[in-house]
């Protein structure tokens, strides 16, 4: 790390309010610093330090005031944690505020560090609503269902997700079989490739992606799109690569994260009123064979659901 970058960041704290509070982006480039490049030091120095200015920056003219590339530019800020320089430049655009006017960092949404607990519950409650209204509101219902009718008919459903999307993934495949369909979700690239090279027509995979981008999510789609699968995107990015092996896309919510964000939550609560909906959908068309399914499932499950008698001691 370079003198001047350690003294930029020591302590790695902005004044807020005539206080202190820890500063996330100072704290991250810190922590990261001894693994970048000296040319990549710069970048970090620079969005760090000045926020406003840089945010302000196309990707070219940040390459420029630091005396680097595009390329070096778009490699800090995935490091940083992003998955390319336009997301850096919001968060950079929402730390700069949060210096201007005071408040204390963000931790998701509008939640400050220093929020009380009543608070936050409150906060998230509002933001989790907005989230589902916003997905509802953007939902193709005619996507949707073409996407019901296919996976009503398939002979066998594949669902992709990786991380947060693969829970996404999982809850989906479990309420298929809950309904008598063969569903399997496939968090593992290998296994998933593995599964698609078997799909053919009458089969459809479902690929979960927030960002559109996912590789280990695009693989096993194109795979069973070019193997005549019916496919399905769940993205909050339709404009993404997924979209291209993806005969159907459903578009989830893309609301704005925060430096300490740490998981995709909005984008998993829309992503789950997508599946909600789809699952609701083939219940709907399957109904004959879906009820006596899950009144089976059910039964089969209801001895766990007895609870253990309680032995006196002696």
């Amino acid at each position: 790390m370079t003198e001047e970058l350690k003294e930029t960041f020591t302590g790695g704290v902005v004044a807020v309010g005539g206080g202190a509070a820890p500063d996330p982006l100072a704290a991250k480039v810190r922590t990261l610093a001894p693994s970048m490049t000296r040319s990549m030091q710069r970048v970090a120095e620079a969005v760090a330090s000045d926020p406003a200015a840089c945010a302000a920056l196309t990707v070219t003219g940040l390459a420029e005031r630091t005396g680097t590339s595009e390329a070096t530019v778009v490699r800090t800020a995935r490091l940083l944690g992003y998955p390319g320089y336009r997301d850096l430049r919001l968060a950079l655009a929402g730390l700069a505020a949060q210096r201007t006017s005071g408040r204390s960092p963000s931790v998701t949404s509008d939640i400050a560090v220093d929020d009380p607990i009543e608070a936050v519950v409150a906060k998230l409650a509002r933001d989790e609503q907005q989230t589902l209204a916003d997905t509802a509101a953007a939902l193709d219902t005619a996507q949707l269902a073409a996407a019901v009718t296919a996976l009503a008919d398939a002979r066998r459903v594949d669902v992709y997700g990786i991380g947060a999307s693969g829970l996404v993934a999982q809850d989906l495949a479990q309420k298929l079989l809950r309904i008598g369909l063969v569903a399997h979700a496939h968090s593992d690239p290998h296994v998933a490739v593995t599964g698609a090279v078997q799909l053919r027509s009458g089969d459809v995979a479902v690929a979960i992606t927030h960002s559109g981008a996912t590789a280990d999510v695009i693989e096993p789609l194109r795979v069973a799109f070019e193997r005549g699968a019916t496919t399905v995107a769940v993205t909050g990015r339709p404009d993404g690569p997924v979209a291209q092996y993806a005969d159907h896309v459903l578009t989830t919510s893309t609301a704005r994260e925060s430096e300490l964000r740490p998981a995709a939550m909005s984008s998993r609560t829309s992503q789950l009123l997508v599946v909600d909906c789809l699952f609701t959908g083939v219940t709907q068309r399957t109904y004959a064979t879906a009820a006596p399914a899950l009144s089976a499932s059910y039964e089969a499950l209801a001895h766990r659901r007895t609870p253990r008698q309680r032995t006196t001691p002696r």
